[in-house]
């Protein structure tokens, strides 16, 4: 299989006998390399003279005065807490045991961009056997942040760095910008909607993130007198999310769940639920509550999923055998943030009652 994702660094860990990913000094020069801790002309001696010393050893002692002797008080603060970041993930031993523990921490003082990075790595592990392009895609909904579009009763998610990318330069940076002033013609965006003719292109792009993804559960066909055909999408970007997660909780919590998305939740007995991201919870929270919401509210959810553990066993006593009910939706600027530690935190799992 190709090695997509090559810039989160899947090929510089190491596996250990449980399939956790263990840090290597190669892992940690991509750090050195991204804009936080990356020399730039401005860079004084001391910096670049403690820049040089970590490429050639990532696992250098933290050296408080080295940090000191740096000019930009910017860079010194960046150094001090890339050190603190090494220092704790070497201390877990896996990337799966710091990000797991970092989200019970009162506050989070790294990058989002370093975090965003390891879910990459974490996701990318787990997809090491599936050959799967709609899986592949899906699964950067959980490091990526996604522009939803609604395209001929289409819901469609494309990266939302990539869209503002265009919309701002056409893709073309500070020329870009140019052009635009100037009012000449740009080079369009070669965005596709992920399907079947094309899921082999995918793992062929590198990481250019420029496929659509079809969130729709269902297309409607108005037919002659007055009838509707609804038909349900049986490749929608939805399932492949689902198995994802489900992929996901298997591997950093240990246990077996099925997850498949929903419309609509009709169960009088609904006891757990976990938004997917800031918008889902607190709408799941206020319909739970029996509270009134607005249309405007309700039209921004994207999909329901209902997730069931194989084994009730492994749930809180109090809700054992009953359906957790999860959450997506976009914001207000139709933006989605998926955060893949909620559902690490909110599981209701015996060991954490």
């Amino acid at each position: 299989m190709s090695n997509f994702w090559p810039a989160c660094g899947f090929d510089k860990l190491h596996r250990d006998a449980n399939g956790y990913l263990v840090p290597t000094p190669d892992f940690f020069r991509l750090f050195l390399n991204r804009p936080e801790l990356a020399l730039v002309n401005e860079s004084c001696a001391a910096e670049i003279k403690l820049h040089s010393a970590l490429q050639a050893y990532p696992l250098l002692t933290a050296d408080k005065h080295r940090i000191a002797k740096i000019r930009d008080a910017d860079a010194r603060h960046n150094y001090a807490v890339y050190f603190k970041f090494r220092d704790s993930l070497l201390a877990k031993g896996t990337l799966e045991h710091y990000y797991t523990g970092l989200f019970r921490q009162t506050t989070i003082d790294i990058p989002p961009d370093f975090i965003d990075l390891m879910v990459q790595a974490m996701v990318r592990n787990l997809l090491d056997s599936v050959q799967d392009a709609r899986q592949a895609r899906a699964a950067e909904m959980l490091f990526r942040s996604q522009r939803i579009s609604v395209q001929d009763g289409q819901v469609l998610a494309a990266d939302l760095k990539v869209v503002d990318m265009h919309s701002e330069n056409g893709g073309l940076g500070e020329l870009g910008r140019l052009l635009i002033e100037s009012k000449a013609p740009l080079r369009s965006v070669n965005l596709q909607v992920l399907n079947d003719d094309n899921a082999a292109e995918y793992f062929q792009s590198g990481e250019k993130y420029n496929f659509l993804l079809d969130l729709t559960h269902e297309m409607a066909q108005e037919l002659s007198h007055g009838l509707t055909l609804r038909m349900t999408r049986a490749r929608s970007g939805l399932k492949a999310l689902a198995q994802v997660l489900t992929l996901w909780i298997r591997h950093m919590m240990g246990v077996e769940v099925q997850i498949e998305p929903l419309q609509n939740v009709e169960d009088p007995q609904w006891r757990w639920h976990i938004g997917l991201d800031v918008e889902s919870t607190a709408l799941l929270n206020d319909l739970y509550e029996d509270r009134p919401v607005e249309p405007e509210r309700m039209q921004r959810l994207i999909s329901l999923f209902k997730l069931d553990f194989t084994n009730p066993g492994d749930m809180r006593a109090d809700v054992a055998g009953k359906p957790v009910y999860l959450g997506l939706m976009m914001s207000p600027d139709k933006v989605v943030r998926l955060k893949p530690q909620n559902l690490l935190l909110n599981l209701p799992l015996k060991s954490l009652s």
